[in-house]
């Protein structure tokens, strides 16, 4: 079963990389680990396609990022809680269309972290973008997964994706496509395994999943709540330029003015509350804090503990 000394122990540990590629922690009685699925190039009005070139050009020249384009993180969770042992999300996977090689690491990676795919109890969905959901739809995997595994989904989000409105999305050529085709086939190999919630659901003694909606009419968090710890993993709600800029619309965002609403409430709640904060793509391992000070937000890292 996994735990933090499984993963900080493993033999199976491989030295093939020189970057990080999970961290370990607890929140009260959970452990947790923050695995990266790899990186997501993606083009620069990604982050802000309602706002000039010149306006995003001034936060990523502040930023000391490139201009063109630059690397967006994937990050995923295990969680484990009592008997559970909870995959929040499922990375990339591999589209070799979309020309994407260094994301879609998870499964190897989780692997060198000594966790067995059969270990797995439950999944969570935060929504139904091919890059958290393309893992489980790699080959082998699927039969090496529990037959008696759950996943975690809102019930509209399935709705949603029986027929997509890309009509506000601002996304480059030939991400439609993947993401109508990504959708559709987790439906037919996964669809029997789907639990379906309508606004919130507790998967696990202190693990909580909970429908925003906005960035797509699905979308969800998912809060861990023990022993008088916290912490939210906001998938999709929250960017890297969303502390300095919450209400810039990110280009994957199916109702950007709704998806700023919920942006701005929840980085208000974790200001308010103090508690951690993991989101799908800010810089691994993306754990760290909301500061909040005359209506600006600031992201504040936590300091790694070795």
């Amino acid at each position: 079963m996994f735990s933090l000394d499984t993963t900080e122990n493993s033999s199976a540990t491989a030295l093939d990389e020189l970057v990080p590629s999970r961290y370990a922690l607890k929140v009260g009685d959970i452990d947790v680990l923050v695995v990266s699925d790899g990186v997501l190039p993606l083009p620069t009005q990604m982050l802000g396609h309602n706002v000039s070139q010149a306006e995003r050009a001034v936060w990523f020249d502040d930023m000391y990022l490139p201009q063109d384009a630059f690397d967006w993180s994937l990050n995923v969770m295990v969680v484990r809680s009592a008997d559970r042992v909870i995959l929040i999300d499922a990375g990339l996977g591999m589209d070799p269309d979309l020309q994407l090689p260094r994301a879609g690491q998870l499964i190897r990676r989780l692997g060198a972290a000594g966790i067995n795919l059969e270990e797995i109890t439950d999944v969570v969905i935060t929504h139904m973008h091919m890059d958290h959901i393309g893992g489980l739809l790699v080959d082998g995997v699927k039969e090496q997964l529990r037959p008696d595994l759950r996943i975690h989904v809102a019930a509209s989000e399935v709705e949603f994706w029986k027929s997509p409105d890309f009509t506000r999305t601002s996304m480059p050529p030939g991400f439609p496509d993947a993401l109508r085709a990504t959708a559709k086939h987790f439906w037919a190999e996964y669809g029997s395994s789907m639990r379906l919630f309508e606004e919130h659901h507790e998967v696990a003694p202190g693990v909580t999943v909970r429908r925003t909606g906005g960035h797509t009419p699905g979308h969800s968090i998912v809060r861990l709540d023990s022993n008088g710890s916290a912490l939210t993993f906001a998938g999709d709600a929250v960017f890297a330029v969303s502390f300095d800029q919450p209400n810039w619309h990110n280009g994957f965002e199916h109702d950007p003015e709704e998806a700023a609403r919920v942006r701005l409430d929840l980085l208000n709640d974790l200001a308010g509350t103090g508690e951690m904060l993991v989101a799908t793509h800010l810089p691994f391992p993306s754990i760290g804090r909301v500061s909040a000070e005359g209506g600006a937000f600031r992201w504040v890292p936590a300091f790694w503990d070795f």
